[in-house]
């Protein structure tokens, strides 16, 4: 299991800085949308000045029209990073147009696909798609994964059930990762040790490293608890 740190400060400085803060690690960095929109295809070339070894997660949730989508994929492909996501409600037409695009670059990065966001509970959830979470969220997987994408988006609860429905080499990236109880606007959160028991791949941390007054103990911590998990 891979550790993924949320890069989502208010300022570009501060993102720069907790980065330095971390460049000796062997990590993912997530570039979100406030980040992107905010900073722009900058913010990817400075991260990789601090180190190269960086691994860049641009996730944009690209949601459109098939030929806008392929368009946009290879548009993020070329600034160099090395994972981006998809939604997968956007169709098996959309998914495999997109792989078909950026399947014969230079570079071709890791490409997922978000099943369901984490701040859904069931209620909410089922008012917009008439479905249940696990239900929904495996269908949206196995559509993923019949277009031939790398991976999904999903919460670490249906990380295992995900996993046995599609392959055990299918990554499974979950957000919402929290080290205690958290009270926010994620509502599937779950631990390190729980999305590990669920075959989680990568998990994402944000808030619990940037808002720590010390970002990089945590860092360290949360990588020797993966190091401990793998190792039982």
């Amino acid at each position: 299991m891979e550790l993924c740190v949320a890069l989502d400060m208010p300022t570009f400085e501060a993102n720069m800085d907790l980065a330095k803060k971390l460049r000796d690690k062997n990590i993912w960095l997530k570039v979100g949308l406030r980040s992107y929109i905010r900073d722009g295809e900058k913010i990817v070339k400075e991260l990789k000045d601090i180190n190269p070894n960086f691994k860049i997660f641009l996730d944009l949730k690209i949601y459109d029209i098939p030929n806008t989508m392929a368009d946009a994929a290879e548009s993020m492909a070329n600034l160099g990073v090395d994972m981006f996501n998809v939604h997968a409600s956007s169709g098996k037409v959309a998914m495999r147009e997109v792989m078909s695009r950026v399947s014969n670059m230079k570079k071709t990065p890791l490409v997922l696909a978000v099943t369901a966001l984490t701040s859904f509970d069931e209620e909410n959830f089922r008012m917009i798609y008439n479905e249940s979470l696990n239900k929904k969220t495996t269908q949206f997987a196995k559509d993923a994964y019949e277009s031939g994408l790398n991976g999904v988006v999903c919460s670490a609860y249906e990380s295992n059930i995900i996993k046995s429905n599609t392959d055990e080499n299918f990554i499974t990236l979950t957000p919402g990762i929290r080290l205690e109880k958290s009270n926010d606007d994620q509502k599937r959160v779950a631990t390190v040790e729980f999305a590990k028991k669920e075959k989680s791949n990568i998990i994402v941390v944000g808030r619990p490293i940037y808002n720590s007054k010390n970002p990089l103990h945590v860092v360290e911590e949360i990588l020797t608890d993966l190091t401990h998990y793998k190792h039982t």
